[in-house]
């Protein structure tokens, strides 16, 4: 069943991600739904032997000193990107 939502959002991202929607063959309300499923689902880890040859041999290469955060450096890229 759908339903109905009302969101509130600035023009210009708006203009842009019909564009984008439009080039991918997709509504924007398809798109928003999919990222919205993406988002909410429960992720079961990926196994080695499921990843490509490319990215099993760049698997790894980078070390950090500490475990990142990586949800929160995302969330604070795109405010700086968005303005959020």
């Amino acid at each position: 069943m759908n339903t109905k939502l009302t969101l509130t959002i600035e023009k210009e991202i708006i203009d842009v991600a019909k564009k984008y929607a439009k080039e991918k063959g997709q509504s924007l309300s398809g798109m928003v739904e999919n990222y919205l499923k993406l988002i909410t689902t429960n992720k079961r880890p990926i196994k080695a032997d499921q990843l490509s040859p490319k990215t099993q041999r760049l698997r790894g290469i980078i070390k950090t000193a500490d475990k990142l955060n990586t949800k929160q450096i995302l969330n604070e890229e795109l405010s700086k990107k968005y303005g959020l």
